[in-house]
């Protein structure tokens, strides 16, 4: 043995030019970083032409492989990058730079004596690898977010999307590059093989965001030592509850299956009170079958739809309550209580987001607090689950784990502290003796000087 040091990988030695372009940036200015967001957009709207005939040519590939039956149509739809959907994603871009700085925010101002000050303030988590399926402009959301809070980010997308994936990160590096910003604040890994090496990077990757199926975020949560913070299935609910307003639940039932159904936020299981059955549910029947949308029902919500003009209802099975469709399918259920509605939930939902439409303040209220989910609405579509709508410019995933974030994660979710303790000679001696009696005053009106 000749004592010299192994060459990285490729893997590794992306994960430590993150971690470089982490480090670079904590003394990066917000009028830095905000110039770097608007270089990200101004590349990326001269690219169009190129992400959208890389798009292209994802798509014409996934249609291939639809027409063989080796994915869905839902996967298909939501590689889509042109039109409407790309002005989104530069809006996107810019909704992000005008947010507020979270870097450096004070959360807690504590005396602990004469001269000895604790403060609580917001820092960046360092580097994060995000590995999400399908979705290209998820890409730039993630990207933008990441700027903003001073963090690095590795990502890897869906092979569906590989060459629009590729195309956005070159254009959104040529952006970082263009202002001097860490270039490789933003990378892309491509193959699924290099997932496995991602995994072990436990010493320059401090949380891996997976967003996808189930089978995804478990596989990534039991292969790595890194923190995990899951995106998963969104197996949404809409419980129609015996005070509803027949005409607010058909907008509300409609807009949550219909408006986008292959997102993680649309409605898959619609729950009827027993006492809603003769009143509401055929206005919301109807209001579905306008839709286009095919139900699932079981027998005693069938016999009442069966009698819909131009409704699709077929048997409901037990498996039905737990898949997400991702496509005008929806799974019904009539219960005879708002708890039962809650016990179905919190048994079959995956913990995404959550409705109930009622007028009743008190079953609204018990709804809001007992289940067991990130999202929680009260006659609002599940459709809001997302960041760009609660005003969070846009978000890394929806988080459905117990961690530090939970919900729609944009820039808050993408934060850590750390603690400033400023003295001026202080030690513990005088207080362990009895010299001296520690004030632990809040001081919530004073900011850090350092």
């Amino acid at each position: 043995m000749n004592g010299a040091s192994q060459e990285p990988s490729i893997i590794e030695s992306v994960a430590r030019r993150a971690r470089v372009a982490s480090r670079a940036m904590l003394s990066v200015s917000s009028s830095e970083k905000d110039a770097a967001l608007s270089a990200m957009r101004e590349q990326l709207s001269k690219s169009k032409d190129r992400i959208l005939e890389a798009n292209v040519a994802d798509i014409s590939a996934a249609k291939a492989r639809l027409a063989e039956g080796k994915i869905s149509a839902s996967l298909v739809k939501r590689l889509e990058l042109g039109g409407a959907k790309f002005d989104g994603v530069l809006t996107g871009i810019a909704s992000v730079r005008s947010l507020g700085d979270p870097v450096g925010e004070c959360s807690l101002s504590r005396q602990i004596d004469d001269g000895l000050q604790l403060y609580r303030v917001a820092c960046p988590i360092g580097v994060i690898c995000v590995i999400f399926e399908a979705r290209p402009e998820a890409a730039v959301q993630i990207a933008s977010l990441a700027v903003k809070s001073a963090n690095a980010v590795i990502l890897k997308g869906g092979k569906e999307a590989e060459k629009s994936n590729a195309a956005l990160v070159e254009a959104i590096r040529a952006g970082l590059k263009s202002v001097n910003f860490p270039e490789d604040a933003v990378q892309l890994v491509a193959t699924r093989e290099e997932v496995r090496e991602l995994l072990d990077q436990s010493k320059c990757i401090d949380l891996i965001i997976p967003r996808g199926s189930n089978a995804l975020v478990k596989y990534i949560t039991n292969n790595t030592r890194i923190p995990v913070m899951g995106h998963a299935d969104g197996i949404c609910s809409v419980y129609v509850d015996e005070t509803a307003s027949p005409s607010k639940a058909a907008n509300i039932v409609v807009d949550a299956k219909a408006q986008y159904p292959a997102v993680c936020n649309a409605a898959e299981t619609m729950l009827v009170h027993r006492s809603a059955l003769n009143t509401v549910l055929p206005v919301v029947g109807a209001a579905l079958a306008e839709a286009g949308v095919e139900l699932r029902a079981d027998a005693a919500s069938k016999a009442v739809l069966d009698s819909v003009k131009g409704l699709k209802v077929v048997d409901v099975s037990a498996v039905d309550y737990d898949t997400e469709f991702l496509e005008l399918i929806l799974a019904v259920k009539v219960v005879d209580s708002v708890d039962e509605a809650i016990a179905h939930i919190n048994e079959h939902g995956s913990g995404h987001t959550d409705c109930i439409i009622t007028e009743d303040e008190g079953a609204a209220r018990r709804f809001l607090g007992m289940v067991d989910s990130a999202g929680v609405y009260h006659n609002a579509s599940t459709r809001f689950a997302d960041g760009f709508r609660l005003g969070f410019g846009a978000e890394v995933g929806v988080s459905t784990h117990r961690t530090h974030a939970r919900g729609p994660v944009g820039l808050e979710g993408l934060m850590i502290y750390k603690y400033k303790l400023l003295g001026n000679g202080h030690t513990v001696k005088p207080y362990v003796d009895g010299d001296k009696v520690l004030k632990h005053k809040d001081t919530p009106d004073q900011l850090p000087p350092l």
